[in-house]
């Protein structure tokens, strides 16, 4: 199940490939795809009170922990979203930069395979995992942290090509070249951040 899991109907409109003709869920077939490079990044958004992962990372190793359980989600994928292929994934990058004045992470996770089918739900699975890692560290120090604007941000392969984020469009396209943060630093995440 990706996102350009999508075909033109009769009317001419986009069909939701997941359902058959009588309306029934399935796993689209995709023996007839060609096996590409395909590539996808995801981004969301952390947002905590000040201070707060200052006050968490003093009794846990916070950032390796949250990117750990995001690169697990990605290869569980499969298995949590209904309908979605198993991949043999190539590569999962999990990034976090963590700006403890302000209370923000910016989390940011990309995928690879070479495969039928795309990545992005893998991407996503592994944004949003690492996340919500994230606000289980912070529950006793800000119940109040929230993950927030999880969305695909860059793909790429396949027959329907590359994409990229309108906004990311606008400023510039989500690097996979940067160093991961292992703590928390001063440094404010990116303007690129959805």
């Amino acid at each position: 199940m990706t996102s350009g899991d999508r075909t033109s109907g009769p009317s001419g409109d986009e069909a939701f490939t997941h359902l058959d003709a009588g309306g029934h869920a399935h796993m689209v077939d995709v023996t007839a795809k060609p096996v590409t490079h395909r590539q996808a990044t995801a981004r969301c958004v952390v947002k905590a009170t000040p201070g707060a992962f200052e006050a968490t990372a003093k009794d846990e190793d916070l950032v390796p922990f949250a990117r750990a359980a995001g690169i697990h989600a990605a290869k569980q994928a499969w298995s949590l979203i209904p309908l979605s292929h198993p991949l043999p994934l190539d590569d999962v990058d999990v990034r976090v930069n963590v700006d403890a004045a302000r209370g923000v992470a910016d989390v940011r996770a990309s995928t690879s395979v070479v495969a039928r089918t795309g990545i992005e739900i893998e991407a996503l699975t592994a944004c949003a995992f690492t996340g919500l890692t994230l606000l289980m560290a912070l529950r006793n120090d800000d119940p109040d942290a929230q993950l927030t604007t999880l969305a695909l941000w860059h793909k790429s392969g396949g027959r329907s090509g590359t994409w990229v984020r309108a906004t990311a469009r606008s400023t510039t396209a989500p690097s996979t070249t940067a160093p991961s943060t292992t703590a928390p630093s001063t440094t404010a995440p990116s303007t690129t951040a959805p």
